[in-house]
């Protein structure tokens, strides 16, 4: 009886096992893009890209993409909630915009990256490391565009989306090197750095530009000189359309039911409708 039994006990042990094995083996990753790792001798170091190419993509066939350049852009930052924007409003029964290369550039030190010097002796005590602002952007524009271009079928079509600390530094190339790129989606922009100084500089464009600037109800920004940041945002949209030559289309987008930290899916979303397939 004893050997019965644990012949029983053996069957089903087995049958068990065997059911656990096939059930594991129709699981599978779900993979939303690609994690690649591009050394910048700008940066002196290692920064790591998330990468989404859209449906459909073939290295093979002619077929050329627009490009989205996301800073914040790890998987725990940004990167998976506007990849889904972008892959949702390009369906082809809603069209808002065309597929799209998604390139999230992960953090190292974004407050290193994102700021230009400041001459606020509290801040500079306060964050030892900003005020390298024009390493990145050289990094942005000597190396990771060309490592882009190079490595997939990209159109002329390059969108900056800055929110934040990154709003401040899309701000700063906005003002600074705007034939960087083609659209630039700006929300809840730092232009508090500094005491607003990025306000400061005069722009140029010369070729066709479309700018979104977004913000929430904020309030006060942070430092012994508070700002509005609706304020700001607002007075940094009046600074672009008021440069002559009528190239640069702005896009003002006030979100009062919104704030600092809620805001960023609503504006991109409003972005994508307002910038879309233009």
């Amino acid at each position: 009886m004893r050997l019965f039994s644990c012949l029983i006990i053996l069957i089903l042990t087995t049958d068990c096992f065997a059911q656990t094995a096939q059930r594991s083996d129709t699981v599978k990753p779900f993979i939303l893009g690609r994690i690649e790792t591009l050394h910048s001798n700008e940066l002196k170091e290692d920064r790591i890209l998330n990468i989404y190419l859209p449906e459909g993509y073939d290295p093979k066939d002619t077929v050329k993409y627009p490009v989205v350049y996301l800073l914040d852009g790890s998987a725990d930052e940004d990167f998976i909630h506007v990849t889904g924007l972008y892959q949702f409003n390009s369906f082809s029964w809603i069209g808002r915009v065309k597929p799209s290369i998604i390139v999230g550039i992960a953090n190292t030190d974004r407050k290193r990256d994102f700021t230009f010097p400041t001459n606020i002796e509290k801040d500079k005590k306060q964050y030892p490391t900003t005020g390298h602002s024009d390493t990145f952007i050289r990094f942005l524009e000597t190396e990771l565009q060309p490592y882009i271009t190079k490595r997939f079928k990209t159109d002329q079509d390059r969108t900056l989306i800055g929110e934040s600390l990154g709003g401040l530094l899309a701000t700063e190339i906005l003002l600074r090197k705007p034939a960087l790129f083609s659209k630039y989606i700006i929300i809840s922009p730092s232009i508090w750095w500094n005491d607003g100084s990025v306000l400061q500089l005069q722009p140029a464009f010369d070729q066709p530009v479309e700018v979104y600037v977004g913000v929430g109800k904020e309030g006060l920004t942070p430092g012994d000189h508070p700002r509005m940041m609706e304020v700001d945002a607002n007075l940094l949209a009046d600074k672009i359309r008021q440069v002559k030559g009528g190239k640069a289309k702005v896009y003002f987008d006030y979100l009062p039911q919104e704030d600092h930290a809620t805001i960023a899916h609503q504006a991109l979303y409003n972005a994508i409708i307002l910038l879309g397939n233009r």
